[in-house]
């Protein structure tokens, strides 16, 4: 590696070579474009996984409907950790560029599965079959597009700017759900029930695959952030590197991703939980999908900028606590008071909390190792800790409140990850210090 591949200042891995590529305002809307999009057609199955699950997993009662949807939710990210080996190598060896190439590709593929399968009742067992495989390309490619483009986002920052550059990582996860919610409250207000059920959930999928071409041409326009005598030759090389000299740093992350991620994905499971749990209408519980991703945008600027004055351990610590501390008054808030009001109020505040906090925890991985494996330990790292935590979130959900009847359980789920999240963040080394390398 030479000497303008990685630069050491005080003893932490320098995020910049010596000539960085710095990403124009189009660059950073190139990135973000692409990532929302492919992260909109993801998380469009949870919004409609009472639809979906009624279509493709018929049952004798809706519970076990609802849980069979959410747990091909969670098959999706069985194949994230292999995304994120795959194409988080492909684009330490290849490049940042080609790697999100690859993933945005088959992300429309997977999605194309979503919208055009005919359910269960027209071609029987076959449905819920070509329904699992959308799923698992889905996962393949989100789980390697997380490294790619967060490396390059921040290797694409000025010096003092990192962290609110990663942040379009996380806000353009929100401006993906803010999308998603926009668009299944319309259809919930201009379709009927039996509509909604036919055909009505196929159109966020749909609107997807139109928008994909042109994220696919803007994202080709790109530059490269790391030159080619900065890239590792062996893939092997890499995963020797991660499991040996880096493997503290890894697994301290998988566990950093923990309390963020079971924190998102009940945010994005709350639209079922208002339907079923609180028992509000569809619009309603829809509503509340545009405001987690409208917060998420916030809480991830917010926090980038904050992670770049304060430092990341501060920023990525204290929003988990709070977290840990208000989220079960907020939920017994909830359950007491189910209305549009309460709804938007809880699902916000929470999902600002873990924007900020998930912001400074993707940006202090990549700053802890070398820059030629700095897309596979984000990726790994990331998809690891989604496809343990994130998969299994909404299925334990969904169960642990039909098993125990207290629909606060979602509330005692979060505080258990936040507690093992916390001690993760406490062990993690700060940047710049000599045990960070």
């Amino acid at each position: 590696m030479t000497s303008a591949s990685l630069v050491r200042e005080g003893g932490a891995c320098e995020i910049h070579p010596a000539a960085p590529v710095v990403l124009t305002r189009g660059g950073v809307a190139a990135v973000v474009i692409g990532n929302a999009m492919e992260f909109y057609d993801f998380v469009s199955y949870a919004f409609f996984a009472v639809y979906i699950g009624k279509a493709f997993f018929p049952s004798s009662n809706a519970y076990g409907s609802l849980l069979a949807s959410v747990a091909t939710f969670g098959v999706g990210f069985l194949t994230r950790p292999v995304g994120g080996f795959v194409i988080g190598a492909i684009g330490d060896r290849l490049g940042r560029k080609p790697a999100m190439m690859l993933t945005i590709g088959l992300i429309t593929l997977g999605t194309l599965g979503l919208a055009v399968t005919p359910s269960y009742a027209t071609i029987g067992v076959l449905a819920p079959i070509l329904i699992v495989l959308a799923r698992l390309v889905q996962g393949f490619a989100l789980g390697g597009e997380v490294g790619p483009s967060t490396a390059l986002l921040i290797e694409g920052a000025p010096r003092d700017k990192v962290g609110l550059y990663a942040a379009w990582q996380l806000g353009g996860q929100g401006m993906a759900a803010a999308f998603g919610g926009v668009v299944g409250v319309v259809l919930s207000q201009t379709l009927t029930q039996a509509q909604m059920q036919d055909w009505g959930w196929r159109v966020p999928f749909l609107i997807g695959l139109l928008v994909l071409p042109v994220a696919v041409f803007i994202r080709s326009k790109l530059p490269e952030t790391i030159a080619l005598q900065d890239r590792e030759q062996s893939s092997g090389k890499v995963f020797f590197e991660i499991f040996t000299t880096h493997r503290k740093i890894v697994i301290l992350s998988v566990f950093t991703v923990l309390g963020g991620t079971v924190s998102t994905y009940l945010g994005s499971y709350m639209t079922t939980y208002a339907i079923t749990t609180l028992g509000l209408p569809a619009s309603t519980a829809l509503a509340a999908t545009v405001m987690v991703g409208a917060a998420t945008l916030i809480g991830a600027l917010v926090g980038g900028w904050l992670s770049d004055r304060y430092g990341r351990k501060l920023i990525m610590i204290a929003p988990r606590a709070l977290t840990l501390v208000l989220v079960y008054p907020l939920f017994k808030y909830l359950v007491a008071s189910p209305g549009l009001g309460s709804l938007l109020a809880v699902t916000a505040f929470l999902a600002i909390l873990t924007a900020a906090s998930g912001t400074a925890g993707i940006t202090i991985t990549p700053e802890l190792v070398p820059k030629a494996l700095r897309s596979t330990v984000i990726a790994v790292t990331y998809a690891l800790g989604v496809a343990i935590f994130g998969g299994t979130t909404q299925f334990m959900i969904t169960f642990l409140i039909h098993e125990t009847g207290n629909p606060l359980a979602p509330a005692l789920y979060v505080m258990a990850a936040s507690v093992v999240t916390l001690i993760a963040m406490f062990m993690l080394p700060n940047p710049g210090r000599e045990d960070s390398v």
